[in-house]
C-alpha cells in the first residue's frame, strides 16, 4: 500500500508537532507515530522551558546563550546556540497565544523559576528563567500542539513503526512503516521526510525515558548513510527515583529543594559554592558518585535524599504536584514530610543525527545536505547542547528547531517533486519480518536487551575508562552475534509486541556500539563524558564533534567536524 504525501513526519512529540503546525495547510502532511500522539515522551517533561523574558528578575538572551555554551563545556556550536537563545522569548509567547496555560505571577505575567546552570550576568548567581506549567509543562504543550495540528488538517497514523527510509539516487523519498494493528507494511512516498523520533534512553537499565525511547530514527538514519554526531555524550539526570529511574524534575531544586548525603550535609556546597544544587546535571551526577565512593551515600548505598520538606505544603502542592504524586506512588514517601530517595538516571542524548540549523540532515564535515531528509528534537544534533544539556533547554530545542525545520521544508516543497520510488521499496523489510517469523533460532529479545542495558550501565555511564569501554564493545559484538539467532514466539499479525521488540533491539545494539566507540575515541573528560583515564579536558585535540558513519563490515567509522565558536572562547567551567 503506497501513500503519497508532500511531507512525512515520523514522531509526534514536540519537535514533530511543531514542524507539522508550521507547515500546516501549505502542504499535504502525514505524521507517523508508534504510540498514540499524546503518549509521546515529550509529555513527560516536567520542569519548564528556558527563555530570557525577565518577568521575575533582570535577564538577557546573551546571558542565556553564555550559560548554554558554558553548560555544553564549550562543545556546542555557538551560532546555533545564539539562534536558540534569541528565539526563545518568541517561542514562549507563541505558545501562550496558542493556549498553553503557563503559571502566572501576581501581575499576570508568565511565571519563571530557577533551573540548573542558568545564571545572571555571565555566571554571577542563579536566575529565574524557566517558564512552566506546574510540573506538567511538556504535557500541556504536547496537548496544545496536537490540537493545533488537528485544526490544520494534519493526518495522523498512530501505532505505525517506521522500519526504513526509502532512498533513491541519493535522495530520501519516503519511509516504510509497519502497522501494529494489522501487521501490514505501508510505503509512504514524499518530497521530504522529517525524523522527530526522540532519544534512546532504553539503551540503559536505569532511565527516565519511556519504553518507546529506543532510538529508532537515529539508527535508521545511520543505516541509511547519515552520520551520528557526538553520540558519546549521554546525560544522566541526578534525581531519578532510587532503583526506578523515574524522573524527579529539576523544578524541585529550582523551587529550593536540596540534596543531602548520609551525614545530612548539603554536599553540593563543596563542589559548586555559587549555585550549589542548581549546578549542571553532569556535574551533580559526578559529585553524587564521588560521594558514594567516599562512603557518604544514604545507608551506605548508592542514593541520596532530595529534601523538599522545608518548602512547606502549600508550595509543594501548588508548584510540584506531579512530583509529589510520583514520590508517593513509586517511592512510597510523602515529600511534604520526608525526603525522596534519588540517584542518577539516564535522561538525554546530546548526540544524534547531524543537522544544520534548519533541520537538514548533513552527511559530512562540509555540511553537505542529505537531499529530502530532515531531523529535529532529541534524535537530531544541531549541537546546541554540546557535551551537556542545561535543564529546560530540551523543550526549547524541539520548539525552535522543529519550527525552523518546518519553515525549511515549507520552502523546499513548492519546487520539489516526488522522486521515483525504487522497485518494491518494502521488500527488504518484508524479508526481515518473514525471516524472523520463520526463524527457529534459540535467542529471544528480552535477555539480549537486559544484558545490553546492564553492560552499558556498568561500563558506559557517568564514569568511563578504556578498559571498561573495550569490555562494552566486546559485549555488544557478542550480543549482535546472538541477535542473528533471534526467533519470535508470537507469529501473529495483530499488535505483535515480540516483533516490535526485535526491531527495537536492533536499533539499540547499533546505537550502543556508536556510543561506546565514540566514547573510546574521545580521550578527554568533557561535560557528560568523564574519562577516569583522561580526567582533563583537551581543547587542542578534542574541541571537535565526533561523527560516526555506518559500515556494516567494520562497525562505526569515526571522523570529526570543527566546533563553531563565535562569542565565547573556551574556559574552565566553574560554578
Amino acid at each position: 500500500m503506497v501513500h503519497p504525501y508532500d511531507v512525512i513526519i515520523v514522531g509526534a512529540g514536540l519537535a514533530g508537532l511543531r514542524a507539522a503546525v508550521e507547515i500546516g495547510k501549505d502542504a499535504h502532511v502525514a505524521v507517523l507515530t508508534k504510540v498514540f500522539a499524546t503518549r509521546s515522551h515529550s509529555g513527560a517533561a516536567q520542569g519548564g522551558i528556558g527563555a530570557a523574558l525577565g518577568n521575575e528578575e533582570e535577564d538577557h538572551c546573551e546571558w542565556h546563550m553564555f550559560d548554554t555554551v558554558k553548560g555544553s563545556d564549550y562543545l556546542g556550536d555557538q551560532d546555533a546556540i545564539e539562534i536558540l537563545a534569541n528565539d526563545a522569548p518568541r517561542a514562549i509567547y507563541e505558545l501562550e497565544n496558542l493556549g498553553v496555560p503557563f503559571n502566572r505571577t501576581a501581575e499576570g505575567k508568565i511565571a519563571q523559576r530557577a533551573f540548573g546552570g542558568h545564571t545572571r550576568n555571565f555566571g554571577e548567581a542563579p536566575v529565574k528563567r524557566a517558564c512552566y506549567a506546574a510540573t506538567r509543562t511538556g504535557r500541556v504543550i504536547l496537548d496544545t500542539l496536537w490540537e493545533q495540528g488537528l485544526r490544520r488538517g494534519i493526518e495522523f497514523f498512530d501505532e505505525f513503526q517506521m522500519l526504513s527510509l526509502i532512498v533513491n539516487d541519493g535522495q530520501c523519498c519516503g519511509v516504510v512503516a509497519y502497522e501494529l494493528s494489522t501487521g501490514q507494511l505501508h510505503v509512504f512516498r514524499s518530497k521530504a521526510v522529517l525524523l522527530a523520533t526522540g532519544g534512546a534512553g532504553k539503551i540503559y537499565k536505569t532511565t527516565s525515558n519511556a519504553f518507546a525511547s529506543t532510538g529508532d530514527g537515529m539508527a535508521i538514519a545511520y543505516r541509511a548513510g547519515a552520520p551520528l554526531e557526538d553520540m558519546e555524550f549521554v546525560q544522566f539526570h541526578p534525581t531519578g527515583i532510587y532503583k526506578l529511574g523515574i524522573l524527579i524534575s529539576e523544578a524541585a531544586r529550582g523551587e529550593g529543594g536540596i540534596l543531602l548525603n548520609n551525614q545530612g550535609e548539603r554536599f553540593m556546597e563543596r563542589y559548586a559554592p555559587i549555585i550549589k544544587d542548581l549546578a549542571p546535571r553532569d556535574m551533580i551526577s559526578r559529585c553524587m558518585l564521588e560521594e558514594i565512593r567516599a562512603g557518604r551515600g544514604i545507608d551506605g548505598k548508592d542514593y541520596f535524599h532530595l529534601d523538599l520538606t522545608h518548602l512547606g505544603e502549600d508550595v509543594i502542592n501548588k508548584k510540584l504536584a506531579e512530583i509529589t504524586s510520583f514520590a508517593r506512588t513509586y517511592a512510597g514517601v510523602d515529600p511534604i514530610k520526608e525526603p525522596i530517595p534519588v540517584q542518577p538516571t539516564c535522561h538525554y542524548m546530546m548526540g544524534g543525527i547531524a543537522t544544520d540549523a534548519d533541520g537538514r540532515v548533513i552527511v559530512d564535515a562540509k555540511n553537505t545536505a542529505f537531499a529530502g531528509l530532515y531531523a529535529a528534537g532529541e534524535c537530531a544534533c544541531v549541537s546546541v547542547h554540546g557535551a551537556n544539556r542545561l535543564g529546560c533547554n530540551a523543550l526549547l530545542d524541539t520548539l525552535v528547531f522543529g519550527r525552523r525545520a518546518g519553515i525549511a521544508i515549507k520552502a523546499f516543497i513548492p519546487s520539489a517533486t516526488r522522486p521515483k520510488l525504487p522497485a518494491r521499496p518494502e521488500k527488504k523489510d518484508a524479508d526481515m519480518i518473514k525471516d524472523l517469523m520463520n526463524s527457529s533460532g534459540k535467542e529471544s529479545s528480552g535477555p539480549i536487551r537486559a544484558e545490553l542495558q546492564d553492560s552499558m550501565m556498568e561500563h558506559v555511564s557517568v564514569f568511563r575508562q578504556s578498559d571498561s569501554l573495550n569490555t562494552a564493545l566486546k559485549k555488544i559484538a557478542q550480543l549482535k552475534k546472538r541477535y542473528q539467532d533471534l526467533s519470535l514466539q508470537d507469529k501473529g499479525n495483530c499488535f505483535n509486541r515480540d516483533l516490535l521488540d526485535a526491531v527495537e533491539l536492533g536499533h539499540l545494539l547499533d546505537l550502543a556500539e556508536v556510543i561506546a566507540r565514540s566514547a573510546l575515541i574521545r580521550e578527554e573528560s568533557r561535560g557528560a563524558h568523564s574519562r577516569e583515564d583522561f580526567p582533563e579536558r583537551d581543547d587542542k585535540k578534542f574541541l571537535v564533534h565526533t561523527m560516526a558513519r555506518h559500515d556494516a563490515g567494520k562497525g562505526p567509522q569515526i571522523f570529526t567536524k570543527p566546533v563553531t565558536i563565535t562569542k565565547f572562547e573556551p574556559k574552565e567551567r566553574k560554578y
